[in-house]
């Protein structure tokens, strides 16, 4: 399967910042990829520094005004699959910063007890897409998993956020994983939660808007924290003026949700 990807974003920085840009395809698919940074037209320099799970920072920085990012790249192959240590399993399996497992777990075992492997991954998927409405815009930036099964709403983070806390709470490995979707509409960075059975990394994505199988990672952390397409140090802010990402692929697979997926 070849897969195309492209963002083009616009930032308007108010004075002197640092930035960090999560946007490349993880390492591993053998892409062939440009990335880009203008400011005033003048091309600005980045440093690309390597991330954990073959994520990649580009990092730069600006002065006051217009900053221009453009990244493609075409993904013409598969990544190896993810690897499970034992760190990665203590990690894994900690409450964290949007994933409250400690607090859902009375709830994740009232509702998953007795199930195991792929039929674990399928019901809590199914459990959190019925009962949490996806609505664009209606969650914040700062909402964890028990604000989204409070509110029975949110977007993809949201999803995957509360799906990572089940899961840990039933003690299964899991994490965020900010991913490029072809099939997603509308287009956009998506978010996906990845849990290990029997040592393997699945996909598991309550919206089902995107076939996983077409997946691309980006980044992949304990949540949105870890994956956050940008970040920006400075006294003053820098906002999103515009934000484009499109992600294409040759053939759109048929996703049947009961199968375990592995991210390529």
């Amino acid at each position: 399967m070849r897969r195309d990807v492209t963002v083009t974003l616009d930032l308007e920085s108010d004075g002197p910042a640092h930035l960090a840009l999560a946007v490349a395809v993880a390492t591993g698919y053998g892409a062939t990829e440009r990335f880009e940074a203008t400011q005033s037209g003048r091309v600005l320099p980045v440093t690309v520094l390597d991330d954990i799970h073959g994520g990649r920072l580009h990092v730069l920085d600006v002065g006051p005004g217009r900053v221009h990012v453009e990244y493609s790249a075409a993904v013409a192959g598969t990544a190896p699959a993810a690897d499970l240590d034992a760190m990665q399993e203590i990690r894994y399996l900690r409450p964290s910063r949007y994933c409250e497992s400690d607090i859902l777990r009375p709830i994740a075992v009232a509702e998953f007890s007795g199930l195991r492997g792929a039929e674990l991954l399928a019901a809590v998927a199914s459990w959190v897409g019925v009962r949490i409405a996806y609505v664009p815009g209606s969650s914040l930036p700062t909402d964890g998993a028990v604000r989204t099964l409070l509110s029975r709403r949110g977007v993809c983070r949201d999803f995957a956020h509360l799906v990572v806390a089940f899961l840990r709470a039933l003690d299964v490995p899991a994490r965020v994983v900010g991913v490029y979707a072809p099939g997603l509409s509308p287009m956009d960075f998506h978010a996906v939660a990845e849990a290990a059975i029997d040592g393997v990394w699945h996909v598991v994505d309550a919206t089902t808007l995107a076939p996983r199988q077409s997946l691309v990672r980006i980044a992949t952390g304990r949540d949105a924290a870890d994956i956050a397409f940008l970040s920006a140090r400075g006294d003053l802010p820098v906002r999103v003026a515009d934000l484009r990402v499109l992600a294409v692929a040759d053939e759109l697979p048929r996703d049947d949700t009961l199968q375990p997926v592995v991210l390529h």
